[in-house]
């Protein structure tokens, strides 16, 4: 085989390899702020977490009805590392999307149905549950439960 038929081989062999180790790096990069999602083993026990939708509502004076969504309990306990299944069961509104904040976890709670959030925090913080729905007061909110990790 001639010589310049294997240097191109190596060059294009080279440059794939290249290629693969920077996007990779440049994927690390991005996602070191990605904190804990659960990890998948089984030996260890994992606590459960039992979460509901919310509403109050009232008729004010003049006749105005107001509401308002919440997270019940509002605010959760946890240590570093210990693995919680956070079960969060939609009983007020049709559906409220939701994102844990400084982690990538997301997802979404439907009314009668119950939502499975698979928690183990590697940082200790407070990190909040937060309805993308009613996300603020002109949304009936804020909706956000605060999780305590320690």
């Amino acid at each position: 085989m001639p010589f310049f038929v294997l240097k191109k081989r190596s060059i294009i062999v080279f440059l794939i390899l290249i290629t693969v180790v920077a996007s990779a790096s440049i994927w690390l990069i991005l996602n070191t702020g990605a904190e804990t999602v659960f990890n998948q083993e089984t030996e260890d026990e994992v606590r459960e977490i039992h979460m509901v939708t919310g509403e109050f509502n009232a008729t004010m004076p003049d006749g105005k009805e107001i509401e308002s969504y919440r997270w019940d309990p509002g605010t959760i306990f946890m240590e570093k590392g210990e693995k919680v299944n956070l079960m969060i069961s939609g009983v007020n509104g049709a559906e409220h999307p939701f994102s844990i904040e400084g982690t990538d976890i997301e997802g979404i709670v439907k009314k009668g149905e119950e939502t499975i959030v698979p928690l183990q925090f590697r940082k200790d913080g407070v990190y909040r549950l937060i309805c993308h729905t009613h996300h603020d007061k002109s949304q009936n909110g804020p909706m956000i439960a605060y999780i305590v990790v320690d």
